[in-house]
């Protein structure tokens, strides 16, 4: 099969304009003014203003492929799913879409507010084009897929926005299609049933095509192979969904300074509260290291140098110096650790200005770029009070166990800012600063695995669990 038999979704120059009017009347004036223009000569005028929702849109999607589609609202993104469905008809540029579509685009879009949720699972079904028939055979597994009970049989306008996407979803599944657009309608669900719609769309790519929409990069980056960045209506960049993640971080989420690493908790809990108030060390030591350190489950943590030309950005004022994993007995370098023991992050930071109230911290993530663990000096050191001036060097260290990480490729993200937990400048944000590959692992599922404390069975006869 070639190429071309195998690109589900083709766009080319896709633009879309709407005319914008000062007042109703205009919309009367502007044909009588062009056709006097035609037919009397008389000069031409334009009584509305262009805006371009969208303007010269390139990508091809290949089946079996997932495309996440972000930017931030009002960049033309539910505006390019909407001609992709075919409700929305583009102002120049063409597009091709092959095979059977279903989209989830807009929350209780298709349903009529007064019919019951079983009759708008007939009429969206039917509009979706499939045959009586073929719903009701369906039926059952669109009502046990939306899980709404009883509600099924009561006007869709007594529905929560939860319920509502619960029946719209699995409405959109039920007709198999080829090509299934979802238009960040997720963000109303509650998690279970989210996590439901993920396992869903995690089958379905592999063998049809996926148009995801989401602001949470981490949902695009565990679900979609590639992603475009849609910028005021234009394409910003179009790539794996890692790389173009990183970029709308960077320009939208870190440039604006909402983030400074992970927000730490305002309080200990409270089984722990008096044990830290007076300093004391909890030490708490997974029962199973012994063993799992003299067997394959060993999770062996290979450590690479400190990059001082990795990517990165802020205001300046500060720089990042060096990120290193270290002894906390001895403060040599490691260069391998192993999962569940204890290590000490430092990271250090040259002034290049005097920083009124510098805060170090750090971020874990993945090979995917998602964000696995951090945290920051802000709630610990922010009654010091003393300003760090020019030319002055700032170490942060972070002791903590290693957590058990599945085999794979790591990054530790370091930044450094001047401000408070939510009100901050960021002076420099190193994406790639520390690079580690945990070459083994017991973890079995998830995304890190904890230490633990202890681990009981107890075998009971006799009696009642």
């Amino acid at each position: 099969m070639s190429s071309d038999q195998e690109t589900t979704i083709s766009a080319h120059s896709l633009s879309k304009a709407y005319l914008l009017w000062d007042s109703p009347r205009d919309r009367l004036r502007q044909p009588v003014r062009d056709r006097l223009s035609r037919w009397l000569h008389v000069p031409h005028r334009q009584y509305y203003q262009q805006f371009w929702a969208l303007r010269g849109i390139d990508f091809d999607v290949q089946r079996g492929e997932t495309l996440g589609v972000i930017g931030r609202n009002g960049c033309g993104k539910s505006t390019l799913l909407q001609i992709l469905a075919g409700t929305l008809t583009p102002t120049e540029g063409s597009h091709v879409v092959l095979g059977r579509i279903s989209a989830l685009l807009e929350l209780g879009s298709g349903f009529n507010p007064e019919f019951t949720g079983s009759e708008n699972v007939y009429l969206s079904a039917a509009i979706l084009g499939l045959t009586r028939a073929e719903i009701e055979a369906r039926y059952q597994s669109i009502v046990d897929f939306a899980d709404i009970g009883e509600f099924i049989d009561q006007p869709v306008r007594l529905y929560s926005s939860g319920m509502f996407v619960r029946l719209a979803f699995a409405v959109a599944i039920c007709v198999e299609p080829d090509v299934l657009i979802v238009d960040e309608a997720l963000a109303v669900g509650d998690v279970f049933f989210v996590q439901k719609c993920m396992r869903f769309m995690r089958r379905f790519k592999q063998e049809n095509t996926l148009l995801f929409v989401s602001h949470n990069t981490d949902a695009v980056l565990s679900l979609c192979d590639r992603a475009l960045l849609l910028e005021a209506g234009e394409m910003k960049a179009l790539g794996t969904a890692k790389d173009v993640c990183e970029l709308y971080r960077r320009e939208y989420y870190g440039a604006q300074q909402d983030v400074d690493g992970v927000e730490a908790l305002a309080e200990a809990p409270p089984r722990h509260a008096e044990a830290l108030a007076a300093g004391k060390d909890l030490d708490l030591v997974d029962q199973r290291l012994k063993y799992l350190n003299t067997t394959q489950f060993r999770n062996d943590i290979e450590l690479c140098s400190f990059d001082a030309d990795a990517e990165g950005f802020g205001a300046g004022g500060g720089r990042i110096a060096n990120v290193g994993l270290v002894d906390p007995a001895t403060g040599a370098p490691l260069s391998w650790v192993v999962g569940g023991e204890r290590v000490r992050l430092q990271v250090t930071a040259v002034a290049e200005r005097q920083i009124q109230q510098p805060i170090i911290g750090f971020l874990v993530k993945d090979h995917l770029g998602q964000a696995l663990f951090g945290d920051n000096t802000y709630l610990s050191h922010r009654a010091d009070g003393e300003p760090v001036a020019a030319g002055m060097v700032v170490r942060a260290a972070f002791s903590f166990r290693m957590p058990v990480l599945p085999a794979g490729d790591y990054v530790v993200l370091a930044s450094i800012a001047d401000g408070t937990q939510t009100e901050h400048v960021q002076l420099h944000w190193a994406s790639e600063a520390l690079q580690f590959h945990s070459h083994t692992s017991s973890v079995c599922t998830g995304l890190v695995g904890v230490p633990m404390q202890s681990i009981e069975l107890e075998r009971i006869e006799g009696g009642r669990p």
